[in-house]
């Protein structure tokens, strides 16, 4: 399995496509290279601990009659970090989705719903960003996901960025949302892990479910 600190070493050269994996450069030591790597084994996939789906809600096929969730497709499941490099180069950004766009990684066989049973119980914690201004934390959030680098890294289910006219959001889905020392851990992670200093809450789905977006914030950091 590959660990955090294999996630964030292969984004580089897995971006590359791997050309340069290994390969020594230095004037006059080209050979010695040549021979090296013929020497080495090839490597193979870097395997996560999890597999992940990307989930698409396009905006075009969401209606206000329609029920909430059921314009919600999944794009592909990945299992290792060159799938998800791969995926990740050649699908839109944040910056470039369309107003109303929402657009989940999850993991495998969780759906991006309130009613999915691991979810249920679950709730949120939410950053809000400028328009076009959330792209490099959106991919942070994926790597520090499928890396592993949550301390209770068990309890995410996934997370969901979505896109408004004036604003971006990125969610970060949690299982146990009455496990306050488990929530608070996850959410100071985040923020440390984006490098962001401003307040963050966690929201219970329950109390989304029942009071929309007048819901109230049971935990801050």
């Amino acid at each position: 399995m590959v660990s955090a600190e294999e996630a964030k070493v292969s984004s580089s050269s897995v971006k590359d496509g791997g050309v340069n994996e290994g390969v020594d450069h230095e004037e006059g030591d080209a050979s010695s290279s040549t021979v090296e790597q013929k020497r080495k084994p090839s490597q193979g996939p870097h395997s996560l601990e999890n597999s992940w789906t990307f989930w698409f809600d396009n905006p075009s096929a969401k209606s206000k009659q329609a029920t909430w969730g059921s314009s919600i497709r999944p794009i592909h499941t990945f299992s290792t970090v060159e799938d998800f490099w791969g995926l990740y180069n050649n699908i839109h950004h944040p910056s470039k989705l369309g107003v109303g766009a929402d657009f989940h990684c999850f993991k495998f066989k969780i759906e991006p719903k309130w009613e999915d049973p691991v979810c249920a119980n679950g709730g949120k914690w939410t950053i809000s960003s400028p328009r076009g201004k959330a792209d490099t934390m959106w991919l942070y959030t994926l790597l520090a996901m499928i890396g592993e680098q949550f301390n209770h890294g068990d309890d995410i289910c996934g997370a969901v960025v979505n896109v408004r006219g004036k604003q971006e959001k990125i969610a970060l889905w949690t299982k146990n949302a009455s496990n306050e020392a488990t929530q608070l851990s996850i959410g100071r992670q985040w923020k440390e892990f984006l490098d962001y200093n401003d307040s963050i809450g966690f929201i219970f789905h329950e109390d989304a479910k029942k009071h929309d977006r007048y819901a109230k914030n049971r935990y801050t950091v």
